[in-house]
């Protein structure tokens, strides 16, 4: 059975914005006929004609000022034309977006969840809303999943997770034993594959072999690279961040960032830099090509060119389950953020890892809240309550497996050298200059008693104290 994607649904709003281009932007120095003839027409009926003795004449800038803020009927028609497309587009993407949510709700996706802890339950919680989810975890969370209406299965038993025949099992570990938890799982994964989703008699695709796995670590290269190299190539693999959590997101996820990246569908590694977001809450690139995101295309590491539509039942599958499961994000609310892994770790080691490392610092110096406590000092104690409410295995997690988090301490350490340094710099220079004043202060003095000596007619000398 052919799968059809729903990323065509998009086509009518790119082919809808195409008119605006055609109306232009109308000049700043347009004015209408009838405007300019009641400027330099002092007999047009639409002006008066007498003028007072003592008005002054208005002068040619001033005349052009005024008419320059009276909107000319050209002016009006295209902001009537652009309104008129902008209440036609807002009701396609309603539309496109109602439709995409019915296909998403038609076929539910089973998504599984390795790891039931604080987060595994925030992103559990959000997926049942869409479709089945099946959990399993080391501690025994029966009675919290059934409450949120989750399937439970003990991670002792792996073999009967995996055979719900799930879609999408979704790693949701800590850094530090998410290469372990990979392993364990793979054996089930090969027992899963050699079952198949073909049809024995007809022999088209049922399902896919594999799940498309996904993790969500806040680091990113390192999980990319263990996925690829201990998975199936039956398995799509789906590298992402949610770049927030049961705190940050207990109000909803609308506006939170959600950085992911397509690295392997259909057995094919796909060139991350070459990787574009076909969702409407997608980061924009001021750069990017209109004709690029309508092509739908995409590299694979060897740079062959590869399309979304691609004449094999098993890869349009593949790309439709992957543009479900990260349509459940989008409707949401979170702004999708398409990024090598590379890159995300680059940045995160300026952003996120050394916002954790300030955090942890400054919660060693036992700061509390006192009366008098400034909105900064309260931002600080937030940070501190903020980080530190996260495990220490998370924070080493951040520092073992990012690559960069190294150079950011080493950075913070010479930054920290180079303010004490400075400070010390101006204390010296602060002392030295207080000697100076106080010598120069003295010498002052002693030619100030010198000279009322000589001047003293009388002979009895006044002076001056050193202070």
């Amino acid at each position: 059975m052919r799968t059809k994607s729903f990323i065509p649904l998009l086509l009518p709003l790119i082919t809808a914005l195409q008119p605006i281009a055609s109306l232009g932007v109308p000049s700043s120095t347009s004015t209408s006929q009838t405007n300019r003839n009641c400027i330099s027409n002092p007999t047009s009926p639409t002006t008066t004609t007498t003028t007072p003795a003592t008005s002054l004449p208005m002068s040619s800038s001033f005349a052009d000022e005024k008419k320059s803020e009276i909107p000319s009927e050209d002016e009006n028609g295209r902001l009537k034309a652009l309104k008129s497309q902008e209440a036609e587009l807002s009701r396609l993407l309603a539309d496109v977006r109602r439709q995409k949510l019915s296909v998403i709700r038609s076929r539910p996706l089973t998504i599984g969840v390795v790891g039931f802890g604080r987060f595994g339950q925030f992103i559990a919680r959000t997926f049942a809303k869409y479709g089945r989810v099946v959990a399993t975890s080391r501690s025994d969370y029966t009675d919290v999943a059934r409450g949120m209406g989750v399937e439970y299965v003990p991670l002792s038993d792996m073999a009967g997770f995996v055979a719900h025949e799930l879609d999408v099992i979704v790693l949701a570990t800590s850094i530090v034993s998410f290469e372990d938890t990979v392993r364990k799982l793979v054996p089930y994964l090969e027992e899963a594959k050699r079952r198949g989703g073909v049809d024995a008699d007809s022999g088209a695709v049922q399902r896919l072999a594999g799940p498309l796995i996904v993790d969500v670590l806040s680091v990113k290269d390192y999980p990319r690279q263990v996925l690829l190299d201990l998975l199936p190539p039956e398995c799509d693999i789906l590298c992402t961040h949610p770049m927030f959590g049961p705190d940050s997101g207990k109000n909803g996820w609308q506006g939170l960032n959600f950085v992911y990246e397509r690295t392997r569908v259909d057995g094919l590694v796909l060139d991350p830099t070459q990787d574009q977001s076909f969702h409407q809450l997608s980061q924009a690139d001021n750069d990017q090509n209109p004709d690029q995101v309508s092509s739908a295309s995409f590299r694979d590491i060897q740079g062959k060119l590869h399309n979304v539509h691609e004449d094999s039942e098993a890869h349009i599958m593949a790309m439709d389950r992957m543009e479900r499961f990260l349509s459940i994000w989008e409707e949401e609310g979170c702004r999708m953020v398409a990024m090598p892994c590379k890159v995300h770790d680059e940045y995160a080691a300026n952003s996120q890892f050394i916002t954790h490392l300030m955090g942890r610092i400054l919660g060693t110096q036992g700061l509390r809240p006192t009366p008098i406590d400034t909105r900064g000092f309260e931002s600080v104690l937030k940070l501190i309550g903020g980080t530190t409410a996260d495990s220490f295995d998370l924070f080493y997690g951040l520092y073992k497996y990012n690559k960069n988090s190294m150079e950011t301490i080493l950075k913070l350490k010479r930054s920290m050298d180079d303010v004490v340094t400075k400070l010390q710099e101006m204390e010296h220079e602060d002392r030295n200059n207080s000697n100076w004043m106080h010598q120069e202060k003295q010498t002052q003095l002693l030619q100030v008693n010198t000279h009322l000596e000589e001047n003293d007619a009388s002979g009895t000398v006044s002076t001056i104290a050193s202070p």
